[in-house]
């Protein structure tokens, strides 16, 4: 059975945001059985983790003997073992995995520097001094992704796949701010996905495993 980790206490700004989400997610869509290992403090920061994410960050993916970190390359992982989340047509499965490496290289980076200077460190002088140039550039690429959504229910279709899963969790870094909702599409679009029943159950077992840790 696949185990994904996660961390058993964050801020309260981060709850339902931390990526373990993505899997847990991925896993629900896919219909596939899954146990979640919590880590407490400092867990992260030991040797034997470190052997397996480098980074001390969560989640790591273990399915037996393999082993994966990064959320991206597990969602991607995750979706080809099932089959439900990538399309069978060749073309159409790298339009996938192309929105997904959008999701993290061209959206991600700016809604988090946004994020952090709006949220965690909104009282420190540089963050005050960042947050709107942070807040603009942040608006520019969801302006271009909603120019690129059009009217379309999903990125590249009709078809739900892990590359709305991926831009979903993206979109719902800056859920606090009007960034999303300044372009209708696409705050139908975050809404589209987040309605999913397997959405609710992901973020359902999170919060419960934050709450059950308290």
């Amino acid at each position: 059975m696949i185990t994904i980790t996660a961390l058993k206490h964050v801020p309260d700004f981060a709850r339902g945001q931390v990526r373990d989400l993505r899997p847990r997610w991925a896993l629900e869509e896919a219909g596939l059985p899954y146990r979640v290992r919590l880590l407490e403090a400092g867990e992260q920061d030991k040797p034997e983790y470190r052997a397996l994410q480098p980074f001390g960050q969560v989640p790591i993916m273990e399915d037996g003997e393999f082993v994966l970190f990064e959320s991206g390359a597990i969602l991607l992982y995750i979706a080809e073992k099932s089959q439900k989340l990538l399309p069978e047509e060749p073309q159409a499965r790298h339009r996938a995995v192309q929105w997904m490496i959008a999701a993290l290289n061209s959206i991600e980076p700016s809604q988090v520097n946004f994020f952090l200077a709006d949220i965690p460190f909104a009282d420190q002088e540089w963050a005050k001094l960042r947050r709107s140039g942070a807040y603009d550039f942040a608006r520019h690429r969801l302006n271009w992704l909603s120019k690129a959504l059009g009217d379309k229910p999903y990125l590249d279709g009709d078809t739900f796949t892990a590359a709305d899963l991926m831009m979903a969790t993206v979109l719902r870094i800056n859920a606090h701010s009007d960034l999303v909702e300044a372009n209708a599409n696409l705050a139908a679009y975050l809404d589209r996905c987040t309605q999913r029943p397997a959405f609710k159950r992901a973020l359902g077992g999170q919060m419960n495993d934050f709450a059950l840790a308290a």
